[in-house]
């Protein structure tokens, strides 16, 4: 019998650079702590209700279910209907989807935006870092939610403008972080080698600087959703965000804010669905920064 019939498969080398990885993301996530823990949890529902709403909800997005306005809660219709006679439960689920996808592409269009320009600026500097920093005082001197309704008002509500408007104002925060971290790291030894090696900026940028700065990136993104959904929350509570039929949690809000006085608490809900979300994201984003820090958990 040769040694080749003898010997055990060997596991090709990607499958045990992966199967080490996953056990030391397990590792590490055995050691968080409950509030973090709770945090990844919730998130993982609201993903969860955002991809699969379809199947999940018990009626369409804007289908008009009964003829009486304000329904009280029921079997049929969990937290009762809105002001069109709308399932309040089944708006409530998609507004996750709705809230969560444009925050979601609102805040990686902003650190495209104010990341890469941080980067190039703390890369360059000199005039290129005079000019760019200077633009972003400007934008910052403004009021990001006053600015923004002018801007809807002017251009018009739609999603393809409250993402590019959003993420243009909160690109300036981003700029002003990344090109501080960044300023950082262009003055170590390793990226002057590279210059002097003739790398080029897009290797120096991606190679260099990126990889170093990126767990306080990660954390800022969090932050930085945080702050995205509830200005999408608070333009939509304004009439200037998502617009009708489409669901949304801010317009959900305003559009049932009379139930209170009433002593109904559904106009809670949707609200109660920001708020949790937010702090769950906040509980995630703490724990990293304590990971990333190097700190050491007390005992």
């Amino acid at each position: 019998m040769s040694m080749n019939q003898i010997a055990p498969p060997v596991a090709p080398r990607s499958v045990k650079a992966r199967r080490t990885v996953a056990q030391s993301v397990w590792r590490t996530l055995k050691k968080a702590p409950i509030s973090a823990w709770f945090g990844m949890i919730v998130i993982a529902i609201y993903i969860f209700v955002a991809l699969f709403v379809p199947l999940i909800a018990p009626y369409g997005e804007a289908e008009v279910v009964s003829q009486q306005p304000f329904e009280l809660w029921s079997w049929a219709h969990w937290l009762g209907t809105d002001q069109l006679g709308r399932d309040m439960f089944t708006r409530l689920l998609y507004g996750a989807r709705n809230t969560l996808g444009i925050a979601l592409a609102t805040t990686l269009l902003a650190f495209a935006i104010g990341g890469g320009l941080g980067i190039i600026a703390s890369i360059f500097r000199g005039w290129t870092d005079q000019l760019l920093s200077r633009a972003v005082d400007t934008l910052m001197a403004i009021p990001q939610l006053i600015f923004a309704l002018i801007l809807l008002s002017i251009f018009g509500s739609s999603v393809k403008n409250l993402i590019i408007i959003i993420a243009v104002l909160d690109s300036t925060r981003v700029y002003r972080l990344a090109r501080s971290v960044a300023m950082n790291v262009v003055v170590m030894d390793y990226v002057e080698a590279a210059k002097l090696r003739g790398e080029r900026i897009g290797w120096i940028l991606f190679r260099e600087v990126l990889p170093n700065i990126m767990p306080t990136m990660v954390a800022e993104f969090g932050l930085r959703f945080c702050f995205v959904f509830l200005t999408i929350s608070a333009l939509s509570f304004l009439g200037l965000g998502i617009q009708p039929p489409t669901a949304d949690w801010g317009s959900m809000v305003r559009e049932n804010a009379t139930l209170i006085t009433y002593g109904d608490i559904t106009p809670l809900m949707p609200a109660g669905a920001i708020a949790l979300l937010t702090v769950a994201v906040n509980f995630v984003v703490d724990w990293f920064l304590h990971k990333t820090s190097g700190l050491r958990d007390e005992k």
